[in-house]
């Protein structure tokens, strides 16, 4: 009698498994096409992955067809490497391919993520490949897809700008939090996956390659290095990231960090820690750089400050 089990699935790098050469190639080519014309979604055949939904089957698809035997790959769930979903991926990959697991983002070749960037600022070579649960940021405005491809065609994205326009009428600024739209080279906007407001600066003039993979929605796209990635924003509602003034995380004492309230054992929320557990490590080492991070509002206090001082 033979057992199938998902170990049995995935195989030794040897054998085809759950991702035969025919579909690395195709995702290859739709990653080279996302990379050729940045911010812009190129329809690939998502195949079923034996993962759960939710569990990102987009963003393994892109793992798969880019690492091989000789990649160093890192997976996080949140800034974690420890997470269920970063090491189960991780593990089925490795299990499949047989590349090497890493953790410290230095020296990682391929960064799977789910809904982080992480806080070491990526290098050229790297690849950074994000999950992507709704590829359409015009989505919330227009439900027709035959009206979102011609928006995207015509460069027509006069709906959302009033939709932005309306958000903060209503509510003093952009309340939108996770996926928070930008603009890609001028052309296309985009929608960088449920990363949080801090991580979008990161995207702009990246040394690394960004690759965006949605399963369901079966949509790549990608921003290559170098690339200018702008958010949306209003020029007296200049773009902030989330921030909680005196919040510092609890193990590194950082406050230059993407930080999460950590639970306590009653339920509530009471200490704060950094999303990025690897940053975290090695912040308590000395090992980690400064940030140089921008978006908070003390950044723009002190842009505001050096801007009076030259007019002055």
């Amino acid at each position: 009698m033979t057992t199938t089990t998902l170990h049995s699935l995935a195989g030794p790098a040897d054998r085809p498994g759950i991702f035969d050469e025919l579909s690395r190639r195709e995702i290859r080519r739709a990653v080279l096409s996302g990379i050729a014309i940045p911010g812009y979604q190129v329809p690939f055949g998502s195949r079923e992955m034996p993962v759960a939904r939710g569990w990102g089957s987009g963003g393994l698809q892109a793992t798969l067809a880019l690492v091989g035997e000789d990649t160093r790959l890192k997976v996080i769930d949140q800034g974690e490497d420890a997470g269920v979903n970063a090491s189960n991926l991780r593990r089925l990959v490795v299990n499949h391919v047989g590349c090497e697991e890493e953790s410290d983002t230095r020296a990682a070749d391929v960064i799977q993520s789910r809904h982080r960037i992480p806080e070491q600022p990526l290098r050229e070579g790297q690849v950074l490949v994000l999950q992507v649960p709704g590829a359409e940021p015009l989505a919330g405005i227009v439900p027709e897809m035959h009206e979102q491809r011609r928006m995207h065609a015509e460069a027509d994205y006069s709906k959302m700008w009033v939709r932005l326009y309306e958000d903060v009428v209503r509510n003093g600024l952009i309340t939108t939090g996770a996926g928070y739209p930008v603009m890609v080279e001028g052309r296309y906007i985009m929608t960088p996956s449920p990363i949080p407001r801090w991580d979008v600066p990161k995207l702009n003039n990246s040394d690394a390659v960004t690759i965006l993979s949605a399963g369901r929605e079966k949509r790549i796209f990608a921003v290559p290095p170098h690339t200018h990635v702008e958010p949306l924003t209003f020029e007296d509602r200049p773009f902030e990231v989330e921030f909680t003034p005196g919040a510092a995380c609890r193990l590194c004492r950082s406050q230059d960090t993407y930080i999460v309230q950590e639970p306590a054992r009653d339920g509530g929320f009471t200490t704060w820690v950094c999303s990025d557990t690897d940053f975290c490590r090695r912040r308590r080492t000395g090992e980690a750089p400064a940030s140089t991070h921008v978006g908070t509002p003390a950044a723009h206090a002190q842009a505001l400050t050096q801007e009076e001082a030259t007019q002055s």
